[in-house]
Order: structure tokens, then C-alpha cells, then sequence
């Protein structure tokens, strides 16, 4: 994939090289190890004690997959430029649950604590991709699942919300249709439409939080950006609870 030629893409290049100057020599600890029956061989687990060798794409899905590293941030620095490179380019699988993984992975390895200079450039990069997936036509991960991966990574919605405020582009308006698509079902079943992993990230005030964003900023560039009826019918319908909610004419006769 080639970055280039947009302000998005040309960030999201400059991160990804950033990450890669950073952790740059980055090993797991001298003393990791892992279960040979069920994740790898000895050999598999010296290739993350040797800096800068590509590992090829099972042994880093197992990698970063793995829930039980006695070093985990270790191992996460070890593989983030190979790692960040291939959720960008799509190699991860981005239309289940593998990005919710994903940022389960970053949020083990407890990223926000790494002093600035480790953790400045994974926070550019999540920002970076970010914007590119709400700016760029040619993003290849869909924006409603880059946010599933920053929200579990960081935690938050936040910051992410914020930012897609600031995109009022067309596309970016196009993003926040396919998005209020993929999550008005669970939604209306005051569900969060992802699973969140990480025990210390709160699923019900992340979902709170993205139903307030909507009611409060989307309900209306929806409507402006003519967005389908049905659909903003069931955003505003996040409004109402209980049987106003299921006895609006509007309500989708959606089943739980």
C-alpha cells in the first residue's frame, strides 16, 4: 500500500515511520517464554529475543494474540512497527473481532505508561490511522472498526469522537452512516457494539458515551448529509427508552 499524495495518508507514512525508528532493536525480555504445545517452538520465541526480523504473519498473529507474555509490553514493543503496519494495511482481519483483539493487545501492554518518547508515537499513530480512515477514500479498514481498535486500545471514545467532530468532509459524513449502520442494532438493544476485553475499560460508560455523541452530534449530520430516514429514525430513537422506545411508529421491530 502506498501513502502518499493526501495530508491523511502522509501522516499515517510518518507514523508508521516513526514507529518504526522508535522501536527500532526492540526485543522481548531475555528471559520470555511461552508454552511450546500450544503457542510456538523455542526457535519462534528466539525470533522475538532478535531485533528487526520480520516474523512471517501466523507467528505474529500468535504474538500479539497471546494473553499470557510474562512481559507483554515487551513483546508488544518488540512487533508494533511490523504490527501497526499490517492492521493498516488491512491484514488483520478487520470485519469480525480480530481488531477488538487488537487493541486488547495494546491495551495489555499498557502503552499509556511508557514514558513519552515510547508512547508519544503509538499515540500518533492511533490518531493517525484515525483520521486517514474518516479522510481517505482509499482506506483500506472501515473507520467504525479503526475506532473499535482505538477505543479498546486507549480505553476511551473520547478523543476519537472529538476528532471525527473536526471531519465534516462528505466522506467523513459517508463514514458516519456505515458506522450508525453496523451499531444501531446492538445499540437499541442498550448493547455496546463491540466487545470490550480489557477488565479495567467500562463497557457500559463507553456505551453511554456513544450514545450521548449521536443523540448530541450525529442525530443532526445525519439528517444534513441525507442520510438514509430509517437510519436516523433508530439513532434518535436512542433517545427513548423502554416502551416509548419499541411503540415508536419508527421502531424497527428488532428482536433480542
Amino acid at each position: 500500500m502506498q501513502l502518499a499524495d493526501h495530508p491523511a495518508r502522509r501522516r499515517l507514512s510518518a507514523a508508521l515511520e516513526n514507529l518504526s525508528t522508535t522501536f527500532r532493536g526492540m526485543t522481548a525480555h531475555p528471559d520470555e517464554h511461552n508454552c511450546e504445545c500450544h503457542w510456538g517452538s523455542p526457535e519462534e520465541i528466539a525470533l522475538l529475543k532478535t531485533p528487526d526480523v520480520e516474523l512471517d504473519p501466523d507467528l505474529l498473529r500468535r504474538t500479539w494474540q497471546a494473553v499470557d507474555w510474562t512481559d507483554h509490553a515487551a513483546v508488544l514493543r518488540r512487533i508494533l512497527p511490523q504490527f501497526a503496519t499490517d492492521l493498516v494495511a488491512g491484514r488483520v482481519n478487520p470485519r469480525y473481532d480480530a481488531l477488538e483483539e487488537a487493541g486488547y493487545s495494546l491495551a495489555r501492554g499498557r502503552w499509556q505508561q511508557w514514558p513519552e518518547d515510547h508512547a508519544g508515537p503509538v499515540r500518533e499513530f492511533l490518531h493517525a490511522w484515525w483520521a486517514q480512515s474518516l479522510t481517505d477514500p482509499d482506506a483500506v479498514v472501515p473507520a467504525h472498526r479503526v475506532l473499535v481498535l482505538c477505543a479498546e486500545a486507549s480505553g476511551t471514545l473520547g478523543p476519537w469522537l472529538a476528532a471525527w467532530e473536526q471531519h465534516t468532509e462528505p466522506l467523513s459524513d459517508r463514514r458516519l452512516a456505515e458506522a450508525a449502520a453496523e451499531w444501531e442494532y446492538e445499540l437499541l438493544g442498550d448493547g455496546l457494539p463491540w466487545r470490550v476485553g480489557w477488565y479495567e475499560h467500562d463497557e457500559e460508560k463507553m456505551r453511554a458515551d456513544l450514545v450521548t455523541w449521536l443523540l448530541d452530534h450525529a442525530v443532526t449530520r445525519l439528517r444534513e448529509s441525507n442520510a438514509p430516514e430509517d437510519l436516523q429514525h433508530r439513532i434518535r430513537l436512542l433517545g427513548l427508552t423502554d416502551e416509548d422506545r419499541w411503540t415508536d411508529p419508527h421502531w424497527p421491530g428488532h428482536r433480542y
